[in-house]
């Protein structure tokens, strides 16, 4: 939706169930949307591809290309409504279906969806990185979006170079905190 702003420029947004800018419980939308657009795609195209049929031979904006346009929008609806199977487990399951499959802890992770194969099947990307600060570790992991089954996983020790994020000890001894500091300089730098 654009909506102008000050100075009356239309600016784009994004719609509101995409939009991460709030704070409270978030729900990726499910898949099965995709079965309205595919519905509607199949009408249109047999009711265009019907009304070419249907017209007169010497007809100029009802001839062979609207027939085939038509019969093409019938088979993308027809594709769409089969590609779009709702989800059977969402981004929080398939955290813990990776997590599960990895065998470390898990710090922080993101998961993105996206298809595979033909028919577009849905899959959760699950990318995480190991509890410990820095983290050692980090792992990507497929996990289907239709039965939670995990695909296929990739994990190496984490080639970042990362400094480390938690507060320092604090010592008794003024002399002993500044000697930390140094310590922990000294190895965020890497000497």
């Amino acid at each position: 939706m654009a909506e102008p702003d000050d100075l009356g420029e239309a600016r784009d947004e994004l719609p509101a169930d995409l939009d991460r800018g709030f704070v409270g419980a978030y729900t990726f939308p499910d898949n099965s949307r995709r079965k309205i657009t595919g519905a509607l795609c199949f009408a249109i195209g047999v009711w265009a591809a019907t009304a070419a049929l249907a017209a007169d031979s010497d007809a100029i904006l009802l001839n062979s290309g609207v027939t085939a346009g038509g019969a093409l929008l019938a088979l993308a609806g027809i594709y769409q409504y089969v590609a779009g199977r709702r989800f059977a487990v969402n981004e929080n399951e398939a955290l813990v279906a990776a997590v599960a499959d990895l065998g470390f802890a898990v710090g922080h992770a993101s998961a993105q969806l996206g298809w595979r194969g033909w028919l577009s099947r849905p899959t959760w990307r699950v990318l995480v990185y190991s509890a410990e600060d820095p983290p050692r570790s980090r792992g990507l992991v497929l996990v289907d979006a239709l039965n939670g089954a995990v695909l296929e996983k990739w994990m190496e020790d984490n080639p970042e170079t990362w400094i480390a994020t938690a507060p320092e000890p604090e010592a008794d001894d003024p002399d002993e905190a500044v000697a930390g500091i140094g310590a922990a300089s000294e190895n965020a730098d890497g000497n």
